[in-house]
């Protein structure tokens, strides 16, 4: 496969890597693991300050020896490219598609964490025929509490990109003792240090902030995603959850009551990284999801 190193950020995950390019999006970087043969799978990771596709490791290094998993890093993190652009739902979602089209090359699984389950819907709207089976694990969305967007957004925005003081406000929060804070928010027990190292790697790369700045200032999330997204799918989705210290899930029960394709499992305890918090128990979980729902075989 290609190399391609734009970073000195080491590999995420230990598998092949290679990067793929359109006319209308610059350089992404994706890992691939698994018997070619087999069904295909991809891992799509959060959006925050520091993500990379190294927050799936624990979903790929399981599923690596049954099917032929994907892990894309979303444009303006990992080893993808950093420029300075705008970046938006739509960005992401079209990127979505982009890797199934060029890379995946058939219908797939896909499952997604966090933020990037509304990016994930979004792509499975507009463009169905490449999507099986989704999982959402602690999707965003499913809360009442209303996020800055449209010209509140636009205007944090400004704010975190003016000269000095955006960098320095990024770079206060992804400092080691930040990092840490924010992943035991978000982990039951102590979070593994090689999740704190690694978001620290990926989080002082270069052109590292510009995507972050999008996120910090609400302008990747959806407003009413649950009604005007997530309900109109049709394909089979599960969704993953428990406790959360940044989203809640009030909403979801019921919306499981108007939508026959949503499954919910909960798996507890965990505070929003299940696939690390409780690895087993999130296997579990999806193979169940995957024997109950008609698919590709797994």
């Amino acid at each position: 496969m290609a190399a391609h190193s734009p970073t000195t950020l080491p590999p995420a995950l230990d598998a092949d890597s290679a990067v793929f390019s359109t006319l209308h999006l610059n350089d992404i970087r994706y890992y691939v693991a698994g018997p070619e043969d087999a069904a295909p799978l991809v891992l799509i990771h959060s959006i925050n300050a520091a993500p990379s596709a190294f927050e799936m490791k624990p979903l790929f290094d399981h599923y690596r020896t049954t099917r032929r998993v994907y892990v894309p890093e979303l444009p303006g993190f990992g080893g993808s490219d950093r420029s300075d652009r705008p970046y938006t739902p739509e960005l992401y979602a079209n990127a979505i598609v982009a890797f199934l089209v060029n890379v995946v090359k058939q219908r797939a699984d896909v499952m997604a964490f966090s933020l990037s389950s509304e990016f994930l819907a979004r792509a499975a709207l507009v463009s169905p025929e490449w999507f099986n089976r989704l999982v959402m694990l602690s999707p965003t969305g499913f809360n009442r509490r209303g996020l800055p967007t449209g010209r509140t957004g636009r205007a944090l925005h400004r704010f975190f990109t003016l000269p000095g003081l955006g960098e320095g406000l990024y770079n206060l929060l992804t400092v080691r003792p930040s990092i840490r804070y924010f992943l035991r928010s978000s982990y039951v027990g102590e979070p593994p240090a090689e999740l704190i190292d690694y978001a620290y790697l990926t989080a002082h790369q270069p052109g590292a902030r510009h995507a972050p700045y999008y996120f910090l200032s609400g302008q990747l999330f959806t407003t009413d995603v649950m009604n005007l997204i997530y309900a109109k799918i049709e394909q089979p989705v599960l969704a993953i959850y428990d406790r959360d210290a940044h989203v809640s899930f009030e909403t979801l029960p019921n919306f499981l009551l108007g939508h026959r394709n949503w499954r919910a499992t909960r798996v507890s305890p965990t505070l929003g990284i299940p696939q690390w918090e409780r690895p087993y128990e999130t296997i579990s979980a999806v193979d169940a999801f995957w024997h109950e729902m008609p698919g590709s075989p797994n």
